[in-house]
């Protein structure tokens, strides 16, 4: 696979744990994050793209990807984790200011409870099929989603049978379809039971009643959006996402509606595959469009 993931893998240790990381390239940092069932394989044509201008981090969450598999006695696999693991790596990595974030899936409300966080640190917004608040008005939770989230049998399907996975790298894509091989890398990372542990936490601690952890942190996150109106933003949408669907990026707009919008009616939730040769000149482009001063020659010129 290394043809496909080309990359020098770094690895922090976190509590006792091998948290993952890719570290590419120089310059203002650019940190994606990955969601369920996917992992920092996901970007890896937008990390090659960026890497010969910017700094470029990507993490594989702890149970996902290239990152130590822990069991629960471990490892705690709720939201806050999650958030503490990207606060402590991105501090390991001295990454405090002019951060761009690029987000996907669960990623999204990780990077952005992060972002709430630490609000000062942010710079820019790459959105893709995620969501950072509760479920949109008029949204309910996709029933396959409640059966595995809620029942033993969809339990069995997640973790025995990797069927998270497998439904996602094949559905994931709609303008096109995942070859075998890419399919195959997505689900490599994993290929055993104790292995898929995470797919089937990240599912299970989806929060939809406020007793529920991680409830109030994402309505923390929700109402901490607003910091964010002014922040440049550019949001890329696979239409046909069962899960993230018109509801969310119209939750997005809402709540965003100074943001770029780029909504591609034929692709799925892995929009980085689907269009991948569109997405990414995008995101390029995106950032070029929006600049980070220069500290330096703001000293220089007087303007800071």
């Amino acid at each position: 696979m290394s043809d496909l993931y080309p990359f020098q893998n770094n690895f922090l240790e976190l509590n006792g744990l091998q948290y993952h990381y890719l570290d590419e390239g120089q310059g203002d940092p650019v940190v994606m994050l990955h969601g369920n069932p996917s992992w920092s394989f996901y970007y890896r044509n937008l990390a090659r793209a960026l890497r010969d201008n910017y700094r470029v981090i990507v993490p594989d969450h702890i149970g996902c990807g290239l990152s130590e598999k822990p069991g629960d006695e471990d490892y705690s696999y709720t939201l806050q984790q999650r958030v503490d693991d990207l606060d402590a790596l991105l501090e390991h990595l001295h990454v405090h200011e002019r951060v761009t974030l690029v987000v996907h899936d669960w990623g999204g409300m990780i990077g952005m409870a992060y972002a709430c966080r630490h609000p000062e640190r942010i710079a820019r917004l790459v959105i893709l099929n995620t969501a950072a608040f509760h479920l949109p008005a008029g949204k309910k939770l996709p029933l396959a989603l409640k059966i595995c989230r809620d029942t033993a049998f969809g339990a069995f399907l997640v973790q025995r049978l990797n069927m998270f996975a497998l439904m996602a790298a094949r559905i994931g894509c709609k303008r096109n379809p995942m070859s075998q091989a890419l399919r195959g890398a997505y689900c490599a990372p994993y290929d055993t039971v104790a292995d898929r542990i995470a797919t089937l936490r990240f599912v299970q601690d989806i929060p939809l009643k406020p007793d529920d952890p991680g409830y109030s942190l994402i309505s923390d996150v929700e109402a901490g959006l607003q910091r964010f109106t002014d922040v440049p933003m550019t949001i890329c949408w696979g239409m046909k996402d069962f899960v993230f669907d018109k509801h969310f990026l119209k939750e997005w707009q809402r709540r965003f509606p100074q943001a770029e919008v780029h909504a591609f009616t034929d692709c799925g939730h892995y929009i980085l595959e689907d269009a991948s040769d569109e997405v990414i000149p995008i995101i390029e482009q995106f950032l070029a469009a929006h600049p980070l001063d220069d500290p330096v020659a703001g000293l220089l010129d007087g303007t800071t």
